[in-house]
């Protein structure tokens, strides 16, 4: 039995760790030429302000009374730059979204797995290509652009780690530091002959990572008094820094400004997916080389948006960009090469300067695309069979019509064989109809309408699932011999069913949801206090006193015991089951941001549910030596006599245990609320920002349900007096079969949704297989081990 657990999680491993080879190697090249435009830049110095955080529209959206809260920038738009939306992809993240405004493309494929690394590939930045670079800012950000530079000429500042406290009680210090440091930076230059001669040279940045606004806007959301407060200070930050500036370089007229965001924020505090509030974000250029506001007559159309009106800048001229776009365009205002791996295309509106001046740096920014293209190529060239390589073929295209090719090719190959089998036994026509018939049903079954696949892609098929399977006992007739369990069943499924229609967890928070009506024996102490202390803590950064040492000692005793404290109980099977759903909804409570927080009791309920009504299913059935479920004890061995063998019933079980299992991971929408970052759901642990951590507490909430249904699944096998190993081999194909469906749909092109959301549905399906083995060891344990801490004396009862 252990080799066979090795050889099948060694085999999964190694499958699982694949696709990372085969689809997600890095796609960046290097040994490109850097391309710089010949003619003397407009600009000798930029200034890149990147408000982290901040949406479009809480920038441009006027007030009730028709002003500004941004009454600067607000003038820079109608006066003296040019403005326009900046569009970012997802995921919607820091890093993501600072590496394509700084290095001009968007992250890489091979980065997907590597979390916040600083540098998770080598890549070349504006940064890199300055003379120096000054930053200011969050210490999460700054140094993955210092370490990737060259040299020693990108200088950051930053200030400590622990300042990125969401219960902070005005996360906008964090700005007001970076604009105080930035001012005695200029003041302290002047007694500085080094210093100052290093910042009168040509081609240096300045770069003011402004984190408030994001911290704000998840800690309080983007309506809130303190995000918009926020901004107002930001706006009167970076008009006293443009003083600043200017009076240093006695307003010479070179200093361009950009003024941008890495991404925006949803109305309920989180980032990290597609919404338009995440992916328009605000962005304005002004100064030297820049093209001023014009006037303009005629209507301005953008697709999927009509902002203007709302904004009341109808009458100004709208230049949107990508992303990406923007790293080209401050290399070319300040004469720096273009970074060799930017995929940006510049937006030459923003630019007021010469026409040969544009046309050099078109023909540039084309160059230097088309050097990556051609050492690609090159590489992949030399590293092909002749007769193989062929320029110009599509082989993602390629990639993505395998699946449904191969189905086909399997589907033609198994009627073939029909047809040969059936000609050789010189068989009746009718009995062509009755073999190949069912073919092509399922052909489009295993193609469009598999269950188990098409959850993965619309949750509301849980719901369409677990309606059926609610329908179970009327279609076998164990409605009639036992209509109490048979109900219970039956009500479980479609209370289950409706989590999966529920918006994503975070997507529409109500804290006051936590606060649980509890009809639990007083003795369940822990339950009734964890569902109280996200209301406490909740109140009390609301009222900006940070988070309570008590709670968050509750929060973090109750995590660590929720493991152990199970271990205490009896090990008969009921007895156990319900001290392991009590400690870890304990936890899940404490993590919960609404209704979610129902969804463990609710899922425990249709699990108990299910054990019952397997036992009348045996029942009929006829096994014999059926024990009953109060007399089963978990720690008890199971007489090898008395195990059965395989039953098609039991290929049912395991169906039903992966639908649970699918069910309990994408029920609430936890999964994909972990692509969008919002930290309120372990605002019960820690506020101070940390993403391992965080990452890693909300991880543990999305095994919770899991380890419930696997806890099931062991008292199932053990009920049902069946091998543990037949029934897994079971589970097994069933996996594999999913794994293989996916492994064909992964993609490592298009955007980073799309990226995601391939991998993480081979990854799930992949993961699970590999964690049955691992779990199931510690299932058993969980289930069947008993922790004596004291001598007690022998009583009648466990």
């Amino acid at each position: 039995m252990i080799t066979f657990f090795l050889v099948g999680l060694a085999v999964h491993v190694v499958f699982f760790l694949s696709i990372f080879d085969i689809y997600f190697t890095s796609p960046l090249v290097h040994g490109m030429t850097p391309q710089t435009t010949p003619l003397a830049p407009p600009s000798s110095r930029l200034v890149l302000f990147v408000a982290d955080g901040l949406r479009a529209d809480s920038l441009f959206t006027l007030l009730p009374d028709g002003s500004s809260r941004t009454p600067y920038l607000r003038s820079v738009i109608e006066e003296t730059g040019t403005w326009g939306v900046s569009h970012t992809r997802v995921p919607t993240e820091s890093r993501p979204g600072h590496v394509a405004l700084i290095a001009g493309f968007y992250e890489d494929v091979s980065a997907v797995a590597k979390g916040w690394k600083e540098n998770p590939v080598e890549f070349d930045s504006v940064f890199n290509e300055s003379r120096n670079t000054w930053c200011w800012g969050s210490p999460d950000i700054l140094p993955m652009f210092a370490k990737g530079a060259s040299g020693n000429h990108v200088h950051t500042h930053t200030y400590p780690a622990e300042e990125e406290d969401f219960a902070s009680t005005d996360a906008s210090r964090l700005d007001t530091w970076v604009f105080t440091q930035v001012k005695s930076f200029f003041q302290s230059s002047e007694s500085n002959s080094t210093l100052k001669a290093s910042l009168l040279e040509d081609k240096n940045i300045f770069f003011l990572h402004l984190l408030g606004i994001d911290t704000n806007g998840h800690a309080h959301r983007p309506m809130s008094k303190e995000y918009l407060d926020n901004i107002v200070l930001v706006d009167r930050g970076v008009a006293e820094l443009v003083d600043v500036i200017e009076d240093f370089f006695g307003r010479d007229g070179r200093t361009t400004y950009v003024f941008t965001s890495d991404h925006g924020m949803t109305n309920w505090g989180s980032h990290g997916a597609g919404h338009p509030s995440e992916t328009l974000t605000p962005l304005v250029v002004w100064g030297s080389g820049v093209s001023k506001a014009q006037r303009v007559t005629e209507p301005q159309l953008f697709e999927g948006d009509d902002f203007l009106q709302d904004w009341k800048l109808e009458h100004i001229r709208r230049v949107d960009v990508n992303q990406a776009d923007i790293a080209p365009l401050m290399a070319s205002l300040v004469g720096l090469p273009i970074p060799v791996n930017s995929v940006g295309v510049l937006p030459l509106l923003y630019l007021n300067s010469s026409d040969k001046f544009k046309a050099e740096s078109m023909y540039t920014n084309a160059i230097q695309v088309l050097e990556q293209f051609k050492v690609k190529m090159r590489q992949k060239e030399e590293t092909t069979l002749s007769f193989f390589f062929t320029p110009r073929r599509h082989s993602f295209v390629f990639r993505a019509q395998i699946s449904s090719r191969n189905l086909m090719r399997l589907s033609v190959s198994v009627a073939a064989v029909i047809t040969v089998f059936l000609l050789l036994q010189r068989s009746p026509i009718t009995y062509y109809i009755y073999c190949l018939l069912p073919v092509p049903v399922w052909y489009s079954v295993l193609k469009d309408s598999f269950v188990l696949v098409v959850s993965f892609f619309h949750r509301a098929m849980l719901t369409v699932g677990l309606a059926v399977l609610s329908l179970w006992p009327l279609l076998t007739g164990l409605f009639s011999k036992a209509k109490f369990r048979s109900l219970s069943w039956f009500v479980a499924c479609l209370c289950l069913a409706f989590f999966p229609l529920m918006p994503v967890v975070g997507r529409e928070a109500n804290l006051h949801l936590k606060q649980l009506p509890t009809c639990l024996p007083q003795q369940m102490l822990l339950v009734a206090v964890c569902s109280f202390v996200p209301l406490l803590t909740h109140s009390s950064l609301l009222q900006k006193r940070g988070l309570p040492l008590l709670n968050q000692i509750i929060s973090w005793s109750t995590l660590a015991s929720s493991i152990l404290v199970p271990l205490l109980s009896s090990t008969r099977i009921f007895y156990r089951l319900f001290s392991i759903f009590l400690s870890l909804t304990s936890t899940y409570l404490l993590l919960s941001t609404g209704s979610e927080a129902l969804f463990p009791p609710v899922l425990s309920w249709l699990m108990f549910a299910w054990i019952n009504i397997e036992q009348e299913a045996l029942l009929t059935q006829g096994v014999p030596g059926r024990q009953e479920l109060s007399t089963i004890d978990f720690s008890a061995n199971i007489d090898i006599t008395k195990i059965r063998q395989l039953k098609l019933d039991d290929i049912r079980r395991s169906y039903f245990f992966v639908f649970f299992i699918i069910t309990a991971f994408f029920g609430t929408g936890n999964i994909a609320s972990i692509n969008s970052f919002d930290p309120a759901s372990v605002y019960c642990f820690l506020t101070v920002f940390n993403p391992f951590i965080m990452g890693g507490l909300m991880m543990w909430k999305v095994l919770i349900p899991f380890i419930i249904v696997m806890c099931t699944f062991e008292s199932i096998q053990v009920s049902t007096q069946l091998s543990s190993r037949s029934l897994f081999l079971v589970v097994l194909v069933i996996s594999d079969a999913m794994a293989l469906h996916f492994f064909f749909m992964v993609q490592d092109y298009g955007s980073w949704l799309d990226i995601g959301t391939s991998i993480s549905h081979y990854v799930i399906v992949m993961s699970m297989t590999i964690f049955l083995m691992l779990l199931s060891v510690v299932t058993h344990l969980l289930t069947s081990k008993r922790l004596i801490l004291w001598n007690r004396h022998k009583m009648h009862f466990p």
